[in-house]
């Protein structure tokens, strides 16, 4: 008698690739307008000031100059500062 059953060759083929998620720009940086600034499922961190959200909730720059992040309203909110 076998042991186990006949079944596939793959025991360990069903592990999702990582989604490189988290902030792309940190506080001080210098970006372009269209710039991914962070990658996140949800809003953890809101849009501000010259910031918008894509359809996944990744926030990016709208217009060039520098990250700002801070709070407002007890949420995280990241902004762009036009130089």
């Amino acid at each position: 008698m076998s042991k186990t059953k006949a079944g596939g060759s793959s025991k360990n083929g069903r592990e999702s690739h990582s989604k490189r998620l988290g902030p792309k720009v940190f506080d001080g940086q210098s970006v372009n307008a269209g710039a991914v600034i962070v990658r996140q499922r949800g809003t953890r961190i809101h849009p501000g000031a010259n910031v918008g959200r894509g359809s996944d909730d990744t926030l990016f720059a709208l217009v060039p100059g520098t990250v700002k992040y801070g709070s407002r309203n007890n949420r995280r909110l990241v902004d762009v500062i036009t130089d």
